[in-house]
């Protein structure tokens, strides 16, 4: 099962008491500041932490036709949980 942006919203509408519009905003806020802070490491207590991780420039084939082509370095975030959350999910 996989939860998509509205079904987060619900969630934190119903068990917050938020009106949907203060769920999204809540939402949207939490996600333009980990964008924002993309470069450095945020830590949630109890939760995990976001990691930036800088995968290097590499050739990239496109399998049907073999053509090779360089893909860019790029800044991607890892999320690794706490051990809080390891726990409660195993």
């Amino acid at each position: 099962m996989s939860l998509g942006k509205k079904d987060i919203v619900k969630n934190i509408s119903s068990e917050t008491h938020f009106s949907i519009k203060e769920s999204y905003l809540f939402l949207d806020t939490f996600i333009s500041y980990i964008k924002q802070n993309k470069s450095s490491t945020i830590k949630l207590s109890k939760f995990g932490t976001f990691i930036p991780h800088k995968s290097p420039q590499r050739i990239g084939r496109n399998p049907k036709t073999k053509e090779e082509f360089k893909i860019k370095p790029r800044t991607v975030l890892k999320f690794k949980a706490s051990n809080n959350i390891k726990t409660f999910l195993n």
